[in-house]
């Protein structure tokens, strides 16, 4: 067994709660009304998604090797 890191991102809602998606698992995306519930449920989502890919003899993508960056830029107002 290994252990495998992943990025997840978070978009607060406007009705309450968070959805979070994993980038290195495309459509991998799930809700919590709190933090921590996000995170709990991200977990569980990117657990069934791995075993999904293997029981299809698929790779399990990792994200060693990408970078990341903040981008910032100007909008008209």
């Amino acid at each position: 067994m290994r252990l495998v890191n992943y990025r997840i991102l978070f978009r607060e809602e406007p009705e309450g709660g968070y959805t979070v998606i994993v980038p290195a698992l495309p459509g991998c995306v799930t809700f919590g009304e709190t933090v921590d519930e996000a995170i709990a449920m991200a977990r569980e989502a990117v657990e069934v998604y791995i075993e999904s890919l293997r029981e299809k003899g698929e790779e399990v993508p990792a994200e060693e090797g990408h970078l990341e960056y903040r981008l910032t830029v100007e909008v008209p107002g």
